[in-house]
C-alpha cells in the first residue's frame, strides 16, 4: 500500500473503528454463532492489528478463536504446512488474511468438503476492513451482487471495453457458478469479501484484447500498475503479452511454472464496494474498486498451479444488448437504485 497519511501502520491508527468493523464482520459478514470453532489464518505478511481484532470479536461474542501464523509463501494457492491444513479441516468457521492466499489449494479444497464456511480476506489490513466493512451498508452492496449475477447469468454473452483499449467477449456458461449463488445450508462454502459479483464463463469463448491499468497481482513485484498491461486472447488463452517493464515481468512469472494453463482465463468479475474508490496495489481491495471489472487468469479447475487477477479501471459492459455500465459507472436502473441505497456519490 501506498501510505495517505503516514499513520496507517501505527496501533491506533483508526483503532476504534476497527473494533466496529471487526465486529460487524463476525455478526454479519460470516456471520459467527457462539460455540463455534474460528480458525483464522496469516501469514507474516498479514497486519496482525486485523487478525487482533477478529479474534477478539469472535471471543466476545462466545465462539472459539483459534490463530494459525505462518511464514509467507512464495505464491497463492500453494498448499500450506501440514498443521495448518489439519486446523482448517476441523473448523466450523474459517478466516483467511494471509497475503499469498490458499484458496484453490488442496487445504481449502479439504476444509470445504469438511463442511468449513470460508471467508478470504487476503491481506485485509486497518484501513480496508475500516473502508470496506466498518463504513459500508452491506445489506444493498449483497443485493446488488444478486442482481449483477442474475442480469449476467441471462444473457448470451457478455462484452467488455475500456478507454484502455480493452474490448473482450465471452459467453455465459447457463450451468451457472456457485460462488454467486445462494450457500448450500448443509455443506462447506467459500466466501469472499462484500463488492464483487460475476457470472460463469464459457472458458474458451473469451475473445479479444484485455488491458490491464489497475493492478495486476500476482507477481509480487507487479501490483499496482504504473503501465497498462495487454493481452491477445483467442479461445480462452493468452496469445500476446505487451507493454512495459511489468509486461515482460508479468510474461515471466507465467512462463516460471512451465504449465500451460497459466495461460488460460479463469473469471469475470464487477467490483462496486463504496470504500474502494481507487487501487492501492491490495488486490483484495482493487478487484472491489467501484466500477471496475476483475479478470482471473489460471484455473484451478483445469489445474492450474497459480492464479493470478487483473484490474480494467473505467469499464463499458454490456449483457447482449443491455448495457449494466458505461466507463465505470452503472447505468442499469436496478443496479443505479442500489448504487443510491448504498449511499454512493454521484447517484
Amino acid at each position: 500500500m501506498e501510505p495517505a497519511y503516514g499513520t496507517e501502520s501505527r496501533n491506533e491508527y483508526y483503532a476504534f473503528e476497527l473494533a466496529q468493523a471487526a465486529r460487524k464482520l463476525i455478526e454479519e459478514v460470516v456471520p459467527l454463532k457462539a460455540g463455534q470453532n474460528l480458525v483464522i489464518t496469516a501469514d507474516t505478511a498479514s497486519d496482525w492489528r486485523a487478525v487482533r481484532a477478529t479474534a477478539q470479536a469472535a471471543y466476545a461474542m462466545g465462539a472459539t478463536p483459534t490463530v494459525v501464523w505462518y511464514p509467507t509463501q512464495d505464491n497463492p494457492c500453494q498448499e500450506p504446512p501440514p498443521p495448518v491444513a489439519h486446523a482448517l479441516a476441523a473448523a466450523d468457521v474459517w478466516i483467511e488474511f494471509a497475503v499469498a492466499y490458499i484458496l484453490y489449494s488442496p487445504a481449502h479444497e479439504a476444509a470445504m468438503a469438511a463442511g468449513c464456511r470460508y471467508l478470504c480476506l487476503t491481506g485485509m489490513d486497518v484501513d480496508m476492513m475500516v473502508r470496506t466493512i466498518g463504513q459500508v451498508n452491506y445489506a444493498p452492496m449483497l443485493e446488488m451482487a444478486t442482481v449483477l449475477y442474475e442480469l449476467s447469468q441471462q444473457a448470451t454473452a457478455i462484452r467488455m471495453t475500456s478507454p484502455a483499449g480493452t474490448d473482450l467477449t465471452v459467453r455465459i456458461d447457463k450451468a451457472g457458478d456457485p460462488y454467486w449463488e445462494p450457500p448450500p445450508p448443509d455443506k462447506g462454502f467459500s466466501q469472499m469479501l462484500g463488492g464483487q459479483s460475476g457470472f460463469a464463463s464459457v472458458l474458451d469463448s473469451f475473445e479479444g484484447t484485455l488491458v490491464f491499468d489497475g493492478t495486476l497481482w500476482p507477481p509480487a513485484e507487479v501490483g499496482l500498475l504504473r503501465s497498462p498491461v495487454k493481452l491477445g486472447i483467442e479461445k480462452g488463452i493468452i496469445q500476446q503479452i505487451e507493454g512495459g517493464q511489468e509486461a515482460r515481468t508479468f510474461e515471466r512469472w507465467l512462463a516460471s511454472f512451465n504449465h500451460p494453463t497459466m495461460y488460460r482465463m479463469d473469471h469475470v468479475c464487477y467490483g462496486f464496494n463504496p470504500g474502494v474508490t481507487r487501487p492501492t496495489g491490495r488486490i483484495l481491495e482493487d478487484e472491489r474498486v467501484f466500477g471496475c471489472l476483475q479478470l482471473g487468469i489460471g484455473p484451478s479447475s483445469l489445474g492450474a498451479p497459480s492464479h493470478t487477477d487483473g484490474v480494467v479501471l473505467s469499464p463499458s459492459v454490456w449483457a447482449d444488448d443491455v448495457q449494466l455500465e458505461s466507463e465505470g459507472r452503472y447505468v442499469h436502473p436496478e443496479l443505479v437504485r442500489l448504487c443510491q441505497e448504498m449511499g454512493v456519490s454521484g447517484y
